[in-house]
C-alpha cells in the first residue's frame, strides 16, 4: 500500500499539470453543461436534474473546506438567497471535501454570519476534483498541502442548462455577489429584448439597443422611445432606451 500510494500521487500531479496546460477552458458561452453526477448536501443527484429546477441557475466553485476567504463566500450567498430566489436563479457551491465535512463546515459557516435555520442552497462534494479538473477550474499558482493545484473560485451563470457567462478568479481572490447579481440582472434583461447594458448599468438604468436593430424596427420594438448620441462619425449606434421590461 505504502509503495502504490508512493506512484498514485506524483501520477495525479503531473495529470493535473497536464490538464492545466492543454485544457484551459472547456466550456464556451452557449456550451451545454455536462450531466456531472455528484454527492452534495442534499443528496445525491445529477447536474441536469438539479439544474431543471430553476431557468436560470449560478454554480459558484471554491479551493477547500475551512478556509477563510470560502467561508465569508458562503456565508454572503446564504445571505443574498433572497435576492437569487426574487431573480428566479438556483444557487449551487462546488468544494473539492467530502459531504460529511462540508456539514461540518457550514456550521461555521452560519455561527461566523449568523445564520439558523437550514443551510439555504446545497454544496457539492467534489472531493476527486473531477467536475474542478473537467471544467478547467484549477489554480496552477495555488497548491493544497499535498502539492496539488487547488480548485479556482469559478463563477458559471447558465440558462436552460446552458453557459452564459464564466468568470474564474484566482483562489486568493474573494468575489463580489453583488456584481454577480448585478450580472443577472444584465442577462435576464438583455436574453430576450434586443438590448444591451453599458458599463456600470444597474437595474433600471437606460440600455442601448443592439446595433443590428435599424431605426424603423427600432421605433416599433421599443414604444418609450430611444435618444440617439451625435457622435463625430455620424453613425447612429449610440441608442438609450428605458428598460423595455419596466
Amino acid at each position: 500500500a505504502p509503495h502504490a500510494q508512493t506512484l498514485t500521487t506524483p501520477f495525479f500531479l503531473l495529470l493535473c499539470q497536464v490538464t492545466l496546460k492543454t485544457a484551459k477552458m472547456p466550456l464556451n458561452l452557449g456550451d451545454t453543461i455536462p450531466d456531472f453526477k455528484f454527492k452534495s448536501t442534499a443528496g445525491d443527484m445529477s447536474m441536469h436534474e438539479w439544474l431543471a429546477k430553476s431557468e436560470w441557475n449560478i454554480i459558484f466553485s471554491h479551493p477547500a473546506d475551512y478556509t477563510p476567504v470560502c467561508t465569508t463566500e458562503l456565508g454572503r450567498v446564504a445571505e443574498l438567497i433572497p435576492e437569487f430566489q426574487a431573480r428566479k436563479t438556483g444557487v449551487i457551491g462546488v468544494s473539492c471535501d467530502p459531504v460529511d465535512k462540508h456539514l461540518g463546515w457550514i456550521k461555521d459557516i452560519q455561527a461566523f454570519k449568523k445564520l439558523s435555520g437550514d443551510f439555504p442552497y446545497p454544496l457539492i462534494a467534489d472531493d476527486k476534483k473531477e467536475m474542478a479538473v473537467a471544467l478547467g477550474m484549477l489554480d496552477p499558482d495555488e497548491k493544497d498541502n499535498t502539492g496539488m493545484p487547488v480548485t479556482a473560485r469559478a463563477v458559471y451563470i447558465l440558462y436552460q442548462k446552458k453557459v452564459k457567462l464564466l468568470i474564474l478568479y484566482p483562489a486568493t481572490t474573494g468575489r463580489n455577489f453583488d456584481e454577480i447579481l448585478r450580472i443577472i440582472d444584465s442577462l435576464q434583461l438583455t436574453v430576450n429584448n434586443s438590448v444591451a447594458t453599458p458599463a456600470d448599468w444597474k437595474k433600471g438604468d437606460k440600455c442601448f439597443i443592439l446595433p443590428s436593430v435599424s431605426s424603423e424596427d427600432a421605433t416599433a420594438k421599443f414604444p418609450k422611445g430611444f435618444e440617439t448620441s451625435q457622435v463625430p462619425s455620424g453613425k447612429a449606434y449610440l441608442r438609450l432606451t428605458p428598460d423595455p421590461r419596466d
